[in-house]
């Protein structure tokens, strides 16, 4: 978050919080000073990994808002009042539903001017063709840093803090293949616990005006 320029008064909003990892820190560390927006696509309901976490921290509750947006026309919140956009492993999710250029657009509207937006994937070897639709999981950050600075985006930073040079991006079951996910199961577990996570990139953006 450091690396992001996170601050207590920041106004912050995150895309697809999953099972709310980022939630349980986030919230309350922007609880007093800052705002803490939760963007859910329509897809997350009860039942859900976040809600499920929620249950367990119901004094979470008290530190976000949220908004629902539905991936043909996504809307986050009041047009450049985010002076941060974050999202964890969705880039390629994006991709693979065809609305990487519509979510993309909805985060530079959000933003104030000079805002960052904050995103982390799963990286792709530069020897392998980009799959347009992200079918395995992986995103070539070469690729990434173009799709978004289309958007209206400049890269401005990148980090290493999520790297795995053991992951080689060509397993089986794509980047489900390691964990936390073992999507194949027991088959060759402990060799897949071995090498780990997938290799994430991190990348900081900040929105140019048009």
């Amino acid at each position: 978050m450091h690396f992001f320029g996170l601050r207590p008064d920041a106004r912050v909003v995150e895309i697809w919080p999953g099972g709310g990892y980022w939630t349980q820190i986030l919230g309350p560390y922007l609880h007093d000073r800052g705002s803490y927006t939760l963007a859910f696509g329509p897809e997350d309901g009860a039942g859900s990994a976040f809600s499920k976490m929620l249950a367990a921290h119901p004094q979470l509750a008290q530190t976000f808002r949220t908004t629902r947006f539905d991936g043909e026309h996504p809307d986050f919140a009041l047009p450049d009042s985010a002076d941060l956009v974050l999202t964890f492993r969705n880039l390629h999710n994006w991709m693979e539903a065809g609305n990487a250029p519509q979510m993309l657009a909805a985060i530079h509207r959000v933003l104030r001017s000079g805002g960052i937006f904050g995103v982390e994937d799963h990286r792709g070897h530069t020897d392998a063709v980009q799959d347009p639709h992200a079918g395995d999981g992986y995103v070539r950050q070469s690729y990434a840093i173009s799709l978004i600075e289309k958007a209206g985006f400049k890269l401005v930073g990148t980090s290493e803090i999520n790297a795995n040079p053991r992951d080689t991006a060509n397993w089986p079951k794509g980047v489900w293949t390691l964990p936390p996910t073992f999507a194949l199961g027991d088959t060759d577990r402990a060799k897949y616990a071995a090498i780990g996570e997938g290799d994430n990139f991190v990348l900081k953006f900040q929105k140019i005006d048009r």
